[in-house]
């Protein structure tokens, strides 16, 4: 089961608390997790990545084993220790303003 952590705003949204868990068939990639995600709680579509073209949100970053994933491609394997479970991936809210 791969663990997601989101930030407490979309946690909020979907109506969960704690972390997600879902399973992905074939490769882990970005964006096999974040299909799964939002295919479970669709009320976070469009809110995680752009509905038509796929795209990271502004405000929004990944992470995993203390390494930032926003910039890889989508379909770059994600971290050993994520598709084992060992490690969570991080959805983390930006913060901006002065």
């Amino acid at each position: 089961m791969i663990r997601v952590v989101l930030p407490p705003h979309l946690r909020n949204l979907a109506r969960i608390s704690g972390e997600v868990q879902v399973a992905v068939t074939g490769t882990v990639t970005l964006r096999a997790v974040l299909d799964v995600v939002e295919d479970r709680y669709p009320m976070l579509q469009g809110t995680i990545r752009d509905r038509s073209t796929g795209q990271r949100r502004a405000f929004l970053r990944f992470f995993a084993c203390e390494e930032d994933l926003s910039n890889q491609p989508p379909d770059a394997p994600l971290p050993d220790r994520v598709t084992t479970g060992e490690e969570p991936l991080l959805v983390v809210g930006a913060m901006a303003g002065g």
